[in-house]
């Protein structure tokens, strides 16, 4: 175990791609136990941790979310969001927000929001007087709202990996990531006026709504109908993806006219490097992950969070201590591909529900996504923008606190969370 962990964390210091050095950490630990015989399961290993049905959603939901993106579509979602509240003090920094709610039910990638509010809506914020640093944490925090409203691609990976109803994963994440967006808004308005932030103009006439809403009707229409079909059983997860895309494609090639053969190469190549990524890594860490099972590790942690204390309260707040502490470190594919398996069994031990401790695992490693010093989101707007990630930093910890301290709810308050899925029989 010391030696598997010295290769793993001495190469992540090196710099090696996550994947990599979860392949080779779980090689030197096959190696240590005498490899021979062992050696032989790797490949097997690798293509058992990728031979799930449910994986093929994840590149149909990123393949719609880059047609979405490169045809105009979400400009509509963005012009939507700013009717409704961009009258308000602070008002695109709101319209931020609710427009990551709309564009989560899209994509389900943070770092999808984060790169197209980065190139449009942090450019028109700094233009009408908001800071740069302002604008880049106010979209850094609306982009974790992605991976935690449905479709979320971890709560594909999670539910396909530890057998948790996906559809029940997706309606767990609703309120959450509702939350998430109320309580950033609130802190949008409580810094308004000492920050002195740009108030739009006067209220929309119910006439200049219903417009708004009638040109963004056929992108709401597209996360309505993904989520509808898998709570309404009508169609699996991957089924829904793969007709998204269908839909993407009919809009934005043959209503919108602004898709041409480059574009659809481009989006495709994107999808492949992006998908290639995270099944790289899941391969990888099931390798790692057979060497930590073999040598009954999961148990071992398991124990040792006992030891501590038997009261389920503190064994939560010790798991989502670990997982805020990693996750600043670690790509959150990985993490939770690696600690799922070690975690889920205790929180069961603890008697809490499959549903409620796989979104709180979720939720707790999206707000790594934005947290120093490997945040994804971040260094996704500060290629982006141009701005420095220290001062992105700075201007995001309030967002940061409140995200928190929404994470300590559904930890918490199960019935936040299971809500939903109690409502349709999941």
């Amino acid at each position: 175990m010391l030696v598997v962990a010295i290769v793993f964390f001495g190469l992540l210091i090196l710099g090696m791609p996550v994947g990599f050095v979860l392949g080779v950490a779980g090689l030197v630990g096959i190696v240590d136990m005498g490899g021979g015989h062992f050696l032989q399961m790797v490949p097997d290993r690798m293509f058992a941790g990728l031979d799930l049905f449910p994986f093929l959603a994840m590149p149909f939901f990123i393949f719609a979310g880059e047609i979405m993106n490169r045809s105009g579509i979400t400009l509509s979602l963005v012009r939507f969001a700013d009717v409704l509240v961009g009258w308000m003090r602070g008002g695109m920094a709101h319209s931020n927000m609710v427009a990551s709610v709309m564009f989560a039910g899209i994509t389900g990638a943070a770092t999808a929001d984060a790169a197209a509010f980065g190139n449009t809506l942090v450019p028109a914020m700094v233009k009408q007087g908001y800071s740069r640093p302002f604008a880049c944490a106010v979209t850094a925090a609306g982009s974790i709202i992605g991976p935690t409203i449905p479709p979320s691609t971890l709560a594909v990976i999670y539910g396909s990996l530890m057998g948790v109803s996906i559809a029940g994963l997706f309606a767990a994440g609703i309120l959450p990531g509702l939350l998430i967006c109320l309580i950033c808004m609130s802190v949008i308005a409580a810094l308004g006026r000492r920050l002195n932030l740009p108030k739009g103009d006067t209220r929309p006439s119910l006439w200049l709504i219903l417009k708004a809403f009638r040109g963004s009707l056929l992108a709401l229409v597209l996360p309505v109908f993904i989520l509808g079909s898998i709570l309404g059983g009508i169609a699996t997860p991957t089924e829904a993806a793969s007709i998204a895309v269908a839909y993407a494609l009919f809009v934005g090639g043959v209503i919108y006219r602004a898709l041409n053969w480059t574009d659809l190469y481009e989006m495709m190549l994107r999808t492949v490097r992006i998908t290639g990524v995270i099944f790289l890594i899941i391969a990888a860490a099931s390798i790692l992950g057979w060497w930590m099972t073999f040598n009954q590790i999961p148990q071992t942690i398991a124990e040792a969070f006992l030891s501590v204390s038997d009261n389920p309260q503190a064994i939560i707040a010790m798991i989502l201590v670990l997982l805020l502490v990693i996750g600043m470190f670690m790509d959150i594919n990985a993490t939770l591909i690696i600690l799922a398996p070690v975690l889920a069994p205790l929180t069961l031990q603890i008697g809490m529900d499959p549903v409620h401790a796989g979104i709180m695992i979720i939720l707790a490693l999206n707000i790594s996504l934005m947290t120093p010093p490997v945040g994804a989101c971040l260094f996704v707007l500060a290629s982006v923008t141009r701005e420095s990630i220290e001062n992105i930093t700075r201007s995001l910890w309030p967002f940061l606190l409140a995200e928190v301290a929404v994470l300590l709810l559904v930890a918490f308050w199960p019935d936040l969370t299971l809500f939903v899925p109690h409502l349709f029989g999941l």
